[in-house]
């Protein structure tokens, strides 16, 4: 995960009762991904946890989603199987 002045990097997918955020290594990291499934999830996303923002959008604090919170939106509690619905319905953001 970048530190001090480098780039952030995340995918803010907004869901039916929450949005949801994951960081991620970078922009192209998630478009390489995107193109070749075949890329490891740890090569493109940062720290494997899922973020909530109680619908405050992706620059609010962000809180760490519970299991029933991701059930209740994914189907899943399966942490890999929502970042990869997160990856493939959210939108790529990048900040300083």
């Amino acid at each position: 995960m970048p530190r001090g002045n480098a780039h952030l990097s995340k995918v803010h997918y907004q869901g039916k009762d929450e949005d949801f955020v994951i960081m991620v290594e970078s922009i192209k990291a998630v478009q390489d991904w995107k193109n070749d499934r075949s890329i490891p999830l740890a090569q493109v996303v940062s720290g494997f946890k899922i973020f909530v923002t109680h619908k405050h959008g992706a620059q609010n604090a962000h809180d760490a989603a519970s299991k029933q919170t991701l059930e209740n939106e994914f189907g899943t509690h399966n942490e890999d199987e929502c970042m990869i619905k997160i990856l493939e319905g959210g939108t790529l953001q990048e900040t300083e």
